[in-house]
């Protein structure tokens, strides 16, 4: 490859070959020296829009535990507004806990039947900006994305059950949590849900929640002034309505595109300090951060196998049935083993732990680990793991994490390049321009939690 100098010392060959060294290296000058100046911030047009009545019937369902099998447990509860979307543990705790982010609990050991039997597989993803329509493809995995080839559009774990009408992904994906055992649903036993998913894992379940919404009435009014077909008849409305309307109160509620970096693009020279413009600087140059992590939303919306360490009961993968394949379970090509998509980094200072399965505690650590990812993964520490304690749980966590066999296949599986030459103050200066992605409404959603809800039942946590 080319050095950047000529055995011909004229000027005008001598930068050509300048030039075309970056290009044989699969690296435009511009990304490497400042590529920022291609970025253009997001406007309205590039957002979904809804009525207001359907946001606010989406708001409702949000919040109200009359979605969940046992009515212990909504939406918010793991995507809290309190909690930037998220709910700052490692791996969730679904159905059954009690309480909120690092303060839910993992229910009773030994488990009675409505307490939780196993943590969630993997760590739980925000929720900002989805409304943008670059956002196609949903999930650790991409399980849920848009796909003109599938009549209903979407490809979904339901197949080809899935109703048609979705507006979006995200309509499509807000369907399928009530469906989960773990998340939402809760053992059969329990509950007429969960007992309904017993005979097929979604269409039965989906007709139980709309049989409780049809069942009161002020859902029934609230309904139809989103859908005006529905008219009052409580046999008109269907999942696909409850989905498009949680779909339309995501989209406009977690809108977060006024944070300093976003100003910055809209021509504020003053928005960002020094120190995050070098930070910017560094993502979108020579640290190579944007190689993935590219855009205005910080992703490619792509698949990558960094090498984080695996924690957690897993997907159900691997020999011990406690590894996480990742985009694998998807598409079932082993190429794509322990590859996961590229999360947005929008609030990112928010919404920790980081990783597939929040194994990194700490941010800075997170991008210590994409400079050095071997080293990373045979040197973790899974003592910052953020996980509510109990017996049982905490005998599977560490299974895959101490299986060599494991580690030194993800090991094998790692395709970043670790860029050369970064410095601590290069990382701080990272650090300074992920702090610039904050938006500061992010900081304070407690504007979106509702007085109450239809059912009736408590917004609080309850088991």
């Amino acid at each position: 490859m080319f050095r950047g100098r000529s055995t011909d010392y004229r000027t005008g060959i001598s930068f050509t070959f300048l030039v075309l060294s970056f290009l044989f290296a699969g690296v435009s000058v511009s990304a490497t020296i400042d590529n920022t100046r291609l970025l253009k911030p997001a406007t309205d047009e590039e957002y979904r829009q809804h009525s207001g009545e359907k946001v606010q019937l989406g708001q409702m369902l949000f919040f109200d535990k009359e979605l969940s099998g046992n009515r212990n447990i909504s939406c918010a509860t793991c995507h809290s507004p309190v909690i930037a979307t998220v709910d700052g543990l490692s791996i969730n705790i679904g159905t059954g806990g009690q309480g909120l982010g690092v303060l839910r609990d993992a229910g009773n050991f030994p488990p009675t039947a409505k307490d939780p039997q196993s943590r969630g597989s993997r760590n739980m993803t925000p929720l900002f900006n989805l409304g943008h329509r670059s956002f196609r493809t949903l999930f650790w995995d991409g399980r849920v994305q848009v796909d003109e080839a599938i009549p209903q559009g979407f490809l979904t774990p339901a197949g080809d059950v899935l109703p048609f009408g979705f507006e979006s992904p995200l309509a499509a994906l807000s369907i399928f949590a009530e469906t989960d055992i773990q998340e939402m649903t809760g053992q059969p036993g329990t509950n007429e849900l969960a007992n309904a998913s017993l005979i097929a894992p979604h269409e039965p379940v989906w007709e139980g929640v709309m049989n409780r919404l049809r069942a009161i009435p002020e859902y029934v009014d609230i309904f139809t002034q989103a859908f005006e077909e529905i008219d009052h008849d409580p046999t008109r409305m269907t999942i696909v309505h409850l989905g498009n309307a949680l779909g339309a109160y995501q989209d406009v509620a977690f809108r977060s595109d006024n944070s300093p970096f976003d100003r910055h693009l809209r021509g504020d020279s003053a928005a960002m300090s020094q120190n995050a413009k070098r930070g910017m600087r560094l993502f979108y140059g020579r640290a190579g951060c944007s190689n993935c992590h590219r855009g205005v939303f910080q992703t490619d919306h792509d698949f990558h196998a960094i090498g984080v360490p695996q924690v957690g009961p897993g997907f159900g993968d691997g020999d011990s049935g406690t590894e996480d394949f990742g985009r694998e379970g998807v598409t079932g090509d082993t190429n794509d083993r322990y590859r996961f998509r590229t999360p947005s980094l929008r609030n990112v200072f928010l919404t920790g732990p980081w990783g597939h399965d929040g194994f990194f505690s700490s941010l800075e650590l997170m991008i210590r680990h994409h400079l050095d990812p071997l080293n990373s993964l045979y040197n973790a520490d899974p003592s910052q793991l953020v996980m509510p304690p109990r017996a049982d749980f905490d005998a599977v966590d560490l299974l895959a994490f101490n299986d060599n066999q494991v580690t030194a296949a993800i090991a094998r599986a790692i395709e970043i390049e670790a860029p050369k030459h970064i410095l601590d103050k290069d990382i701080a200066h990272l650090l300074d321009f992920l702090q610039a992605l904050t938006d500061p409404s992010a900081q304070d959603l407690r504007n979106l939690v509702p007085t109450r809800v239809p059912s009736g039942l408590p917004l609080a946590e309850i088991r």
